[in-house]
């Protein structure tokens, strides 16, 4: 349906201007989509890596936390020793205008050990570092999970709108820009028909 205008000179000028300004904004959304679209392709692939690094170290943890119960007993009171993680943090980078969560957890090169060696084995130090790297792990997958969620919702808000200018704004500007083109042109065919037979009369005279 065109957009109702009166067919004037200043009208078309201004839904021309409309029209371009609407095939501009599609443009623009369209290769946001495309770019939105490309990272979040890019964070999948890294979440799926992640996921894969989380599911063999877990593995590995678990096996050396059963050996160390066996070499050990019940070592509840050792694994209190562990404090709680309290470095973690939370901030955000702009990715065409998304605001992408960065989650960093203050780390050593090399993991620093809360309890005696003394009372522990070998299994559990390697059950230690594995759970630490889990929880590494983990705080990049979450970033990434998130970041692809917020992508995603995103990329559907900018399709949606891109959508409605490339089939419902455009062409009804598209529309309406040849409705007042065929009326002036119309109007101007009249007046030339009318001057000409006002000319022809004053010729017969």
């Amino acid at each position: 349906m065109a957009i109702r205008a009166v067919p004037t000179k200043g009208n078309l000028i201004a839904l021309k201007k409309s029209l371009v300004l609407a095939r501009t904004g599609y443009e623009l959304l369209d290769k946001k989509r495309n770019i939105l679209v490309r990272e979040m392709m890019t964070l999948i692939d890294r979440a799926s890596e992640i996921q894969a690094r989380i599911d063999v170290t877990y593995s590995k943890a678990y096996l050396a936390l059963q050996r160390a119960n066996i070499e050990m007993g019940y070592i509840d009171d050792i694994a209190r020793t562990i404090p709680e993680e309290q470095s973690l943090r939370l901030s955000y980078r702009s990715v065409m205008g998304v605001e992408i969560p960065i989650v960093t957890i203050d780390t050593e090169e090399q993991p620093r050990l809360h309890y005696g060696l003394q009372s522990t084995t070998p299994a559990f130090d390697e059950a230690y570092i594995c759970f630490r790297e889990v929880k590494l792990l983990t705080a990049d997958l979450a970033e990434v999970e998130n970041s692809v969620y917020r992508l995603a919702d995103a990329i559907k808000k900018t399709q949606k709108r891109a959508n409605a200018l490339k089939n419902i704004m455009i062409p009804r500007f598209e529309e309406s820009v040849k409705f007042i083109s065929d009326a002036l042109e119309e109007k101007d065919r009249e007046e030339f028909s009318r001057l000409k037979v006002i000319k022809n009369q004053k010729n017969g005279k």
